[in-house]
């Protein structure tokens, strides 16, 4: 269960640590308080975008840190799973938000928004104001009924989606071939060209880089030819340095027999002399055999030339070309044996399409068990939130072609009142209907995913009377099972909190603030008043208050 909320710099928000309790916990205060604030940073923490003005003015960050309780082993396995280990029974999720970005935390290790909602998502479910008007969506009631069909349901499914993306490959396969007669012939003609065009290039790998190196070399050989002749000149012996160095190995020979120290010295002089030699004859021969010839010149840059226009064409290299002329040479050959291939992907499509009706038809009659349980455990949540004779039952209509989720739509149907037909939801249930039909549905699927904490923003939208008091009997009958936070305005569901908590906003020159307070009995009391009273509250008032109270309380007991 969520057992510590700390918000910082949010909105209205300054900084806020609320410890909430097991079973039933009630959230109340004048419209504007900042209670929808409150619930928006718990949705932070399940993935929800910030806006920009979230961070409190003045602030450079916000923070919402939620700390969970988690005792279930199946949610302590399944934290597992995603690589989160509780750390003595407990779950820190923190998410601080700045300027465009956002840090988020799981037991203090930095983590991304995706495994904080799955994190999350094993441990509370909120209902927001508006969701219930979600669930007249077709699409969303399938996803729910797939919801409550649980592993086995999201196995067929995932046989369905498999066999759905091999049906889509055939069918694309299917349609790179079913051309006309006239286009192919175009087409064939035009990689024949391509093809032999590569072909008559005759080309080789490597090719291209050795012709640039000779292109370079025959293209500034005069320049090559003066600057080797210098060279050449300057390390000669007609006044180079191969004259001098010889001079200076005469001169240190006549002097060796006086000091044996002088004798490496005039090795290495020696040594020098002779690579000189060698040079100056290398040079000589490089320079014996630089011919410019034009019509080597010619070729190299003719050759050059055509392998660039290649280049440009099919590809960056010569490697890239000729892959290009084996995937052409590939797509001819198809081409030329197109109405054998087309045979063989008309027959892969309808394999594929067989396959595909297969799952669908199974996981249709797996969808169709689980919605007669479905729509019998709805009927039981119905009838313990006031609605006296309640049909529900969910239609099954098959969809004109193929999803990755089936051939199935479902349609929710209900009939309210005695002798009225059933008809879907969409056609007859009011806001306050609605939201009931909601909070039955999310109270059967958080049953069967055993998640911890739920939370119901407004759930009494539309409703009040008898329908308030059965609304506020159901949410303490859950808060016997699992914790619950609930944000209302009626005082029927108010009187069966387990804890109370006060939010108010106070505002002066300096700014404006939302706090949250928890309620002792008698300070409930009094705020139990001023939801029956509103402005006013007079003695009869906190008599009605006190008598609701009490009355919830042994409602509670008998639960």
């Amino acid at each position: 269960m969520l057992v510590h909320l700390h918000v910082r710099n949010l909105a209205l928000i300054e900084d806020i640590e609320v410890d909430f309790g097991p079973g039933l916990n009630i959230l109340t205060g004048e419209t504007g308080a900042g209670k929808s604030i409150l619930l928006g940073s718990m949705q932070l923490i399940l993935g929800s975008k910030p806006s920009r003005n979230l961070i409190r003015e003045n602030a450079s960050y916000a923070l919402v840190e939620l700390l969970f309780q988690v005792d279930e082993q199946k949610t302590l396995d399944a934290l597992s799973s995603l690589d989160i280990e509780a750390e003595e029974g407990q779950i820190l999720l923190s998410r601080r938000i700045m300027d465009g970005r956002s840090i988020c935390k799981i037991n203090g290790e930095t983590c991304t928004v995706g495994q904080m909602k799955a994190a999350a998502g094993l441990l509370l479910d909120i209902h927001g104001q508006h969701e219930h008007q979600t669930l007249l969506q077709r699409d969303r009631q399938l996803a729910i009924l797939d919801e409550f069909g649980g592993q086995d349901l999201k196995a067929c499914r995932g046989t369905v989606t498999e066999a759905y993306h091999k049906y889509q490959k055939a069918v694309k396969a299917r349609r790179e071939l079913d051309i006309g007669e006239e286009e192919r012939a175009r087409e064939i003609a035009f990689l024949e060209f391509e093809i032999g065009e590569i072909e008559n290039a005759d080309l080789k790998p490597g090719e291209d880089e050795e012709l640039e190196k000779r292109y370079r070399r025959l293209n500034n050989s005069r320049r090559i030819t003066g600057t080797m002749e210098e060279v050449h000149g300057l390390s000669g012996t007609d006044g180079g340095a191969a004259d001098l160095i010889g001079k200076a190995v005469h001169e240190i020979q006549r002097v060796t027999e006086y000091d044996d120290a002088l004798l490496p010295l005039y090795s290495s002089l020696g040594d020098i002399d002779a690579l000189l030699q060698d040079l100056n004859r290398e040079i000589s021969a490089y320079l014996d055999d630089l011919v410019f010839d034009e019509e080597e010149f010619y070729r190299t840059e003719q050759r050059l030339d055509l392998l660039n226009s290649m280049k440009a064409r099919y590809g960056s290299g010569i490697e890239e070309i000729l892959a290009y002329q084996q995937k052409q040479q590939e797509k001819l050959e198809k081409l030329e044996r197109h109405g054998e291939l087309l045979a063989g992907a008309v027959r892969d499509e309808e394999e594929a399409a067989a396959k595909l009706t297969k799952a669908c038809d199974a996981l249709t009659g797996l969808r169709k068990e689980y919605a007669d349980k479905f729509a019998a455990e709805i009927r039981k949540g119905l009838s313990e939130l006031n609605f006296l004779e309640v049909q529900f039952e969910i239609r099954f209509d098959r969809r004109s072609s193929f999803t990755e989720k089936g051939l199935d739509e479902v349609t929710y149907e209900i009939s309210t009142n005695p002798g009225e037909s059933i008809r879907p939801l969409s056609e007859i249930v009011s806001g306050g209907e609605l939201s009931r039909i909601m909070l039955a549905i999310k109270t059967i699927l958080a049953d069967r995913d055993e998640i911890g904490t739920m939370i119901f923003d407004e759930i009494d939208a539309g409703i009040s009377g008898r329908t308030a008091q059965k609304v506020s009997e159901k949410m303490a009958a859950i808060g016997r099972h699992r914790q619950v936070l609930c944000i209302t305005h009626l005082p029927q569901i108010a009187a069966m909190a387990d804890t109370h908590f006060e939010i108010v906003k106070h505002g002066d020159a300096s700014g404006t603030v939302t706090e949250i307070h928890p309620l002792d009995e008698k300070a409930a009391v009094k705020e139990l008043a001023r939801l029956l009273g509103g402005a006013t509250i007079t003695e009869a008032v906190e008599q009605n208050a006190v008598e609701m109270k009490k009355l919830a309380n042994a409602l509670k007991q008998g639960l």
